[in-house]
């Protein structure tokens, strides 16, 4: 079956998860920060998808806008950073996260060929339309699909299932392009052709259902939908 509708997930994949740390360690006055901002961003990305599994896991399901706050949390204290003003900083650069510079010519060109373009994301929706309207991509996308309408973080099969509910498409029919091996893997299982967006260069992930292609950013996507 051809590809209908081609979906992405958020962090990562759309958004640069880097993005707040980076520019926090630009700015006057952050020049201890600035030393250790890789660090922190790195701690703070781990322990966000750890406990939304953890979570998962174990049915103690919150928004993600709390895992992200609660990832920080760890991350500052791991890092000896006990300044309230730069965790609020973080946080509210965070919530806006820039876009990688190829999304938004991607998601158009996506549009104009006819797919259904949408992101389905661990995001609360309120971060993923703060997100898809700060970056000036909203007009591209058909939907935020947000786990909060399940309650339940991804790999959750119950996650990958609001794609065919709002598109009214089989599994097969449908591209899923995510930055994250786990969640490449996971949707793989469940039926959708994939694409791991490796920007890092990272080894492929030792579990079953690999990709069907590896990219080294979203340039390609529109290309690979039309030859599926």
């Amino acid at each position: 079956m051809p590809i209908k509708t081609v979906i992405f997930d958020a962090y990562g994949t759309i958004y640069d998860v880097n993005a707040a740390a980076r520019q926090v360690a630009a700015e006057p006055g952050q020049e201890n920060f600035a030393a250790i901002w890789e660090e922190v961003s790195a701690h703070w990305r781990a322990k966000q998808l750890q406990y939304t599994w953890i979570r998962a896991i174990t049915r103690r399901h919150v928004d993600f806008w709390r895992v992200t706050q609660d990832g920080l949390d760890w991350a500052l204290e791991k890092t000896g950073q006990s300044d309230p003003e730069l965790r609020e900083r973080l946080l509210s650069l965070y919530y806006t996260l820039d876009a990688y510079p190829e999304v938004p010519g991607v998601l158009a060109g996506l549009g104009a060929a006819g797919y259904g373009v949408a992101i389905l994301s661990n995001g609360a929706p309120e971060m993923l339309n703060a997100a898809a309207d700060s970056a000036g991509i909203s007009e591209f996308l058909d939907a935020n699909l947000s786990v909060e309408s399940v309650g339940i973080f991804k790999p959750d099969a119950r996650v990958y299932d609001l794609v065919g509910a709002r598109f009214e498409t089989a599994p097969e029919e449908v591209l899923f392009v995510s930055s994250n091996g786990w969640d490449v893997t996971s949707a793989g299982a469940y039926g959708f052709r994939t694409v791991w967006v490796n920007r890092a260069g990272e080894p492929l992930d030792r579990l079953p259902d690999p990709p069907d292609h590896i990219a080294p950013d979203l340039a390609d996507i529109l290309q690979i939908a039309s030859t599926l």
